[in-house]
């Protein structure tokens, strides 16, 4: 599932698990994970999502991805 981080100027990841009092979220299109703190991360709405998803894709295709 995917969530946006407002206490990490509103980076958008994917839920990779609890640390300790922190969730672990990891950049859409991979990268370091980072700890976020539960209060400050919500789900995107359908249509963020959408859009999230459309921007990594372009992002690939661009860089002569799949």
């Amino acid at each position: 599932m995917l969530f946006r981080d407002s206490g990490h100027g509103d980076r958008v990841g994917e839920f990779r698990g609890v640390v300790g009092p922190y969730w672990s979220l990891r950049p859409l299109g991979g990268g370091v994970e980072w700890e976020a703190e539960p209060e400050w991360v919500q789900a995107l709405t359908p249509a963020e999502r959408l859009s999230a998803e459309n921007a990594l894709r372009n992002l690939r295709s661009s860089r002569g991805g799949v």
